[in-house]
């Protein structure tokens, strides 16, 4: 592993800062850029998810690009589109907000399921077609997506095909007391975030994530998520188990937290920590349940399943 590596806990260290309290969090999102992953962000507004946004591109020396969702908004407004120019004779791609590192698609769940289909190219190939013309997007290209409960009003659910290009469902919650306290004294650590310097450049960035696909993945580790996989597809309270790509996302996820740690192997612990916000979006129980009991559930599933010996 390269020398470059060693900047990661440093990085780390500077959104532990402006994310108060919320060390995990902070963690997998690194990992789930570090694997290459698109990140949905699930809370209540106000909750610190743009911060966290603005933070891990600042630190990583990354391009961003906000894009508020709203019931009115249309694919062109995120993709760009061709518009004719008299002089030239010819129609001109004008790209839109997309054509960036890191995408902020805030509160993502209020725009049309039409618009939120212009998405799915881009997460699963880091490209967009328009008019028959292929774009390829720059790189690193992250989705990072806001969306708010269901039950708040004029909110569309997301199906499940743009809920698998998410590599990880995360929610922030409410801080501890201390440190929301801390933020009140500071008037919030938007601004802070906003003011962060590049740790690391998006170069060294991609050299990382090339470092990802050298940690190793053993047989037996695969059987265990193999064993996740068919134990999700004939559990009785599951109405989807794992796909395969459902079990990619969770060996890649596992991988890039594994890398990050310093480890050269991955071991069952990176599984376990994060197959619920790999699993959260991906295993849907039969019931509708609260994001609490929703949680509860997955926990209790990944516990019964043995891990090979």
């Amino acid at each position: 592993m390269s020398h470059v590596r060693e900047k990661l806990s440093v990085l780390i260290a500077h959104l532990n800062d402006i994310l108060r309290g919320k060390s995990e969090v902070v963690e997998l999102s690194v990992a789930c850029f570090l694997a290459g992953g698109h990140l949905l962000l699930e809370d209540l507004p106000g909750t610190g998810k743009t911060t966290l946004a603005v933070a891990l591109a600042r630190v990583t020396g990354c391009e961003f690009r906000k894009v508020q969702f709203t019931s009115d908004l249309l694919p062109a407004d995120i993709l760009g589109a061709e518009v004719w120019q008299a002089a030239e004779g010819k129609f001109v791609f004008h790209p839109g907000p997309i054509f960036t590192n890191i995408l902020l698609a805030d509160e993502i769940n209020r725009a049309s399921p039409r618009t939120q289909s212009a998405l799915l190219e881009a997460m699963a190939e880091e490209r967009i077609s328009i008019s028959g013309r292929t774009y390829p997007l720059p790189t690193p290209f992250m989705v990072i997506a806001t969306q708010n409960p269901l039950d708040l009003y004029g909110t569309y659910p997301l199906p499940e095909s743009q809920l698998d290009r998410f590599l990880m469902r995360l929610s922030l919650g409410y801080p501890p007391r201390e440190e929301e306290k801390a933020v009140l004294a500071a008037d919030g650590l938007y601004e802070a975030a906003r003011d962060l310097s590049p740790v690391i450049s998006r170069e060294e960035w991609l050299l990382l994530r090339r470092e990802v696909l050298e940690v190793r993945v053993s047989g037996k580790l695969l059987d265990y998520l193999l064993n996740l996989a068919e134990a999700s597809r004939r559990h009785p309270d599951l109405r989807y188990g794992f796909s395969t790509r459902g079990l990619l996302a969770l060996k890649s996820a596992a991988r890039a937290l594994a890398y990050l740690r310093g480890r050269k192997f991955v071991t069952p612990d990176e599984v376990k920590e994060v197959f619920v916000p790999v699993a959260y979006h991906r295993l849907i129980p039969r019931a509708e349940l609260d994001p609490a009991a929703r949680q509860g559930l997955l926990v209790e599933f990944l516990a019964q399943v043995p891990v090979p010996l």
